[in-house]
């Protein structure tokens, strides 16, 4: 692809937005009357749900983070929370990139997102070591920094 992906960028920037507001969440609490309805597709590489609930929604699903919601743990890549399903406290992982919806009604915010495709991971290149690293060999012993 020539040029730049505007699209995915903004997506990226919006993401980062939910990342933010859930990692205040995790260190402070929900302030106010403030909560959080997330859709996300729950048929995305890295999703991870109990077999039951992945069953009820095999495509996608709305959680709403309000009253009852513990351990929530946000880092780059995605976030982990516990809420209660059906009298039943399970723990769900949801990657930033299967997020659909955002929205925090008290606020008047929501955000709309396209995940981007799902790259198969045969289509993934390894990564591979520099070829300068693997010719020279150079090998640096700590010795060399130490103070005599």
């Amino acid at each position: 692809m020539d040029g730049f992906n505007y699209e995915e960028m903004v997506q990226e920037g919006l993401r980062s937005v939910v990342r933010e507001a859930l990692e205040i969440t995790a260190l402070e609490g929900l302030p106010g009357a403030h909560h959080f309805y997330i859709a996300f597709k729950t048929d995305y590489p890295g999703v991870q749900l109990p077999e039951y609930l992945r069953d009820r929604h095999p495509e996608e699903m709305t959680i709403v983070v309000q009253h009852q919601y513990w351990g929530l743990e946000a880092d780059e890549n995605g976030f982990f929370i516990s809420l209660s399903f059906s009298e039943s406290q399970e723990r769900i992982y949801v990657p930033f990139h299967a997020l659909l919806s955002f929205m925090d009604p008290y606020a008047k915010f929501g955000l709309q997102f396209i995940p981007p495709p799902i790259i198969e991971m045969d289509e993934v290149p390894a990564p591979q070591l520099p070829s300068s690293l693997e010719e020279k060999g150079n090998i640096i012993s700590l010795d060399t920094f130490r103070k005599k």
